[in-house]
Formats: structure tokens, sequence, C-alpha cells
């Protein structure tokens, strides 16, 4: 009794699934996928291992309570005091302002792209609109301090006007300077809304603006969620535009026709000083820096949480 062979494959018959020839392609693909998502994660812990020890040498003669809570920092000059309050309250004001120019604008500019413009002016006007990304900072605090502020203090309507260094004419520029991401990104979340559901909502007779709002928003709040906050921490770690406006005094204040100094703008300061990389001085530098990073690491993991909570999936 002979074993029987297979019979040869009948002309017609499918292919088999399995294909005979490796990809390479894909597999270097996810070799460099694999890569840059380390060299991310690297990144991260490099950034902690350097700030980590000389934070701990500072706060080895600072406490953290004395830190977070004090609200006068004059860590340069004498007699030192390192409460951050000033500091934190200066980056948390000069964001609002700037979320508040920001958001409106540019969630008006993202709803007019992708539910009103004619697909030609889209491409026109989303390539201009992302060009403001493109300026340099620093001519952002230039034009704060030279032509903004003066604007401010010519046509104030009532009571002193703006100082020459103030946080109102920081905010109002960093807002114009996130517009991009917040119009780009949110623009990209609703042009990925499916089609089906505008036009279910004018079958029912809803106007373009009730589909904009009622329909389109909600669909895509999770990618608008995430462009808001990424424009937040931008606006959070923007240095050039706060050390040019918004002077260096650090200054406990809500008032934003004051001036103020944040975060980064006493990073900058410090770090084009003339402090010995060895002084104690010199690790104010590396605290407020660690203080920074938490803020925008708990920012971008409530937006993570914010778009998981949020996000719509259509098949």
């Amino acid at each position: 009794m002979t074993a029987s062979t297979p019979a040869p494959p009948t002309a017609g018959a499918p292919a088999p699934l399995r294909r005979r020839r490796p990809r390479y392609g894909e597999a270097v693909i996810k070799g460099m996928l694999l890569v840059a998502a380390l060299v991310s994660v690297a990144t991260t812990i490099g950034i902690i291992v350097s700030l980590l020890p000389p934070t701990l040498r500072f706060f080895e003669r600072v406490g953290v309570w004395d830190f977070l809570s004090g609200t006068t920092w004059s860590a340069l000059f004498e007699p030192p005091s390192y409460g951050v309050l000033p500091l934190l309250g200066a980056t948390l004001l000069i964001t609002a302002i700037a979320i508040v120019v920001a958001v409106p604008l540019g969630l008006a500019a993202a709803i007019y792209l992708s539910e009103y413009a004619h697909p030609r002016t889209r491409k026109i006007f989303k390539p201009v609109l992302e060009v403001l990304a493109g300026i340099p900072t620093v001519v952002y605090g230039f034009f704060a301090l030279a032509a903004l502020t003066p604007l401010l203090q010519d046509h104030w309507p009532f009571g002193d006007g703006p100082e020459v260094f103030n946080a109102l004419s920081a905010g109002l520029v960093m807002g114009v300077m996130i517009i991009p991401t917040v119009a780009s990104l949110s623009e990209d979340a609703m042009a990925a809304v499916p089609h089906s559901l505008r036009q279910g909502a004018y079958a029912l007779g809803s106007t373009k603006r009730i589909v904009a709002v009622r329909v389109v928003l909600p669909a895509a709040l999770s990618g608008i969620v995430a462009a808001v906050v990424l424009a937040i921490s931008r606006a959070v770690g923007e240095t050039m535009i706060v050390a040019i406006a918004s002077g260096n005094r650090a200054n406990l204040s809500w008032n934003p026709l004051e001036g103020m100094q944040t975060m980064t703008g006493y990073i900058a300061q410090a770090g084009e000083g003339d402090l010995p990389t060895a002084s104690f001085d010199y690790t104010t530098i590396f605290a407020v820096g660690l203080l920074l990073f938490l803020l925008t690491f708990v920012m971008n993991a409530l937006s993570i949480r914010l778009v998981r909570k949020y996000r719509e999936v259509y098949e």
C-alpha cells in the first residue's frame, strides 16, 4: 500500500495566504519605529537623570514645602529666598492669557477650514496659518515689547496702563503663536469625522452651524482636547517671549499689567549669568526645571486620560 501524494493545485485555485518571501522592508520599518520609540523614552529618562542629582543637592538646604509654598523668590540676591510661587504664578497667568486667545481663535479657524471653506481655500489658508508656527519666538518677544506694549499703553481705556514689561503683552503674543497648534490639530480631528454623520444631520434638516457645533465638535472632542493640552504645554515651556516681554522681576501678582518672571524666564536668566556650575545657586536652575518638567508631565498624562475618555471610534 503506497502513500497517497497530494493532488496538484487546479487552475483557478486561491493562492496560499502565507507569503513565501519574507517582508524585509516591513521588518526594517518596524525596527526604525522601535528605535524612534526607544530614543524618545531614553531622552525622557536622560532628562530626569540629569535633573535629579542637582535638585537633590538643592533640597538638602531648602525644604520642599518652603520651596513650593514660599512667596518670595530672590535666589540670586542677598538675602536669598527660594519660594517658587512667584515663578509658578507668573507661568500660569501668562499661559492662561495665551489659552484665552488661542483656543477660541484656533477653534474658529478649524471650524471654518473644516466645514465652511472651499477645498481650494483650505489648501491656501491652512499652510498660511501654519507659517505662524515657524516664526522664531524671539521675533514674537520683540514684537510684544516694541509694538504691542506701546500700543496698549497709548490706548489703555482706564487707569494706569501696562508697565514696560508686563504679562499681558507676553500672553497675548504667546496666544497668537500657539493658534496654529490648536487650529491645525483640531482641523485634522474634525476632518477625520466620517461624512456620514454630517450627511445624516443634514438629512434631518440641520444647518451647517448646528452640524459643526453639535455633530462635528463632539465627535472630534478627543483630538481637540489633545490639541489644547499640547498648546498649553507649548505655552508653559515658552522661554524667549516671556524673557523679553514680561521681564525678570519675580512678582507674585495676578495683575497682568505688571512685570513678572516665569519659570522658563528664570532658567534663561540664571543660565546666561556668571554662576559657577558647582555653586549652590546653580542648582536652583535644576529645581525649577524639575518642577516645570513635572508640570508638563502631569498635563500630558491628563491629556491622555481625557483623550481615552472622550475618544470616538467609527467603523
